[in-house]
Parts: C-alpha cells; sequence; structure tokens
C-alpha cells in the first residue's frame, strides 16, 4: 500500500491519508471543503463548498497521477439533504464523461469543523 499526499489539498485533519493507492486502485478519503493555502473552511453557501471539495479530490487524484475521469465511486455526505439538487448541478460540472461514477448521498447529524459537505472517493490509478 502507498500513501498518496499533496499540499494542494489540505492535510488530513485527523490519523488518516489523504489517499492510498494499492492493487491498481486510489482510495481517496472524504474531503470537506477546507482552503489549502489556509486550512479554514472557505467562505460562502453549499456551491463553494461542493466546488472546494471537488477541488480538493481532483488535486489528491492529479498527485497520484490520476484523474477525475479516473473515478469510479463517489459518497456524497450533505448536513441538509434539502441542498442536494445545489450540489447536483456542480458535481456535474466536474463529471462530465460517461460512464459518470457510481454514487451514493447520505445526509448525516454534522460534519467536522462545521462543513455542509464531505465527499469520498474510489478511483482506478492510471
Amino acid at each position: 500500500m502507498k500513501e498518496l499526499r499533496t499540499s494542494a489539498a489540505p492535510a488530513p485533519v485527523g490519523p488518516y491519508s489523504q489517499a492510498v493507492e494499492h492493487a491498481g486502485w486510489i482510495f481517496l478519503s472524504g474531503q470537506i471543503p477546507l482552503d489549502p493555502a489556509t486550512g479554514r473552511l472557505v467562505p460562502g453557501g453549499i456551491e463553494e463548498q461542493a466546488r472546494r471539495v471537488l477541488d480538493n479530490l481532483r488535486a489528491v487524484l492529479e498527485a497520484s497521477g490520476a484523474s477525475l475521469a479516473d473515478v469510479v465511486r463517489t459518497t456524497i455526505y450533505l448536513v441538509d439533504l434539502a441542498v442536494f439538487p445545489r450540489v447536483n448541478e456542480i458535481y456535474a460540472e466536474y463529471f462530465t464523461a460517461s460512464p459518470r461514477p457510481a454514487r451514493s448521498t447520505v445526509q448525516v447529524a454534522a460534519l467536522p469543523l462545521g462543513s455542509q459537505i464531505e465527499i469520498d472517493a474510489i478511483a482506478r490509478s492510471s
């Protein structure tokens, strides 16, 4: 197993890796909308938070030589499912190639640091 790490995405806020690569697969830890430069949540609403999360995931993938096109599965965690249609619009901007990844979306009671969204992913390694 190989740890993947980049300064282009936020450093982990706990005892975990940004991602690990094993047997041709990349397992990306959940990303919340932290600005990698400041380590703080991005200002704004769910749209800004969703974009930052997806940018963070893309940065970890790119550091491993992969891209969003290599993602086969995601899970979206939302504090409020009422924002799902807005998140779905942003998500569709990032995952444009067909077939799009398989996906689950769940509502949770809370997320780290007061985030409204978290997304994790599994991708093929390049």
